[in-house]
């Protein structure tokens, strides 16, 4: 039997995410989250595809599916929140603060999660101890 599949058209969020300051598109383990507006927020599974059209349409994306899920935690539990629609704190950022994207995308770059459309920000390779892949 013939199967049909559908690709969800997530443009309009995508659109709102990038007129907001700090919007971005995070990947984990369990999903996405697409940050577009302070509080506002828009989660699934269907990954692969808010992926695509998201660096298509220059999104700033957080992509955390390579790291190693205890380190994940400790970057999320132990780590500042990335403001979105609302100013930053003053740094040093610490875990429950609200700091710039690029300074949250910066430690999991470190990490060695895949970040995109994020300028200064590169991914670097991460320690062999932590690589989850080949």
């Amino acid at each position: 039997m013939l199967q049909q599949h559908f690709t969800t058209d997530y443009s309009a969020d995508i659109a709102a995410a990038l007129e907001t300051p700090g919007g971005h598109l995070s990947l984990g383990c369990g999903g996405f989250i697409l940050h577009y507006g302070y509080g506002a927020m828009l989660s699934g599974y269907d990954c692969d595809a808010i992926k695509a059209q998201s660096i298509a349409a220059c999104l700033p994306v957080i992509d955390s599916r390579c790291v190693a899920f205890d380190v994940v935690v400790q970057l999320t539990l132990g780590g500042p929140l990335v403001a979105v629609g609302r100013a930053p704190e003053p740094a040093p950022w610490h875990g429950l603060s609200y700091a710039p994207l690029h300074a949250v995308a910066i430690r999991y770059a470190a990490a060695g999660a895949e970040i995109w459309n994020i300028p200064e920000v590169e991914t670097l390779p991460a320690p062999a101890e932590r690589r989850t892949g080949p």
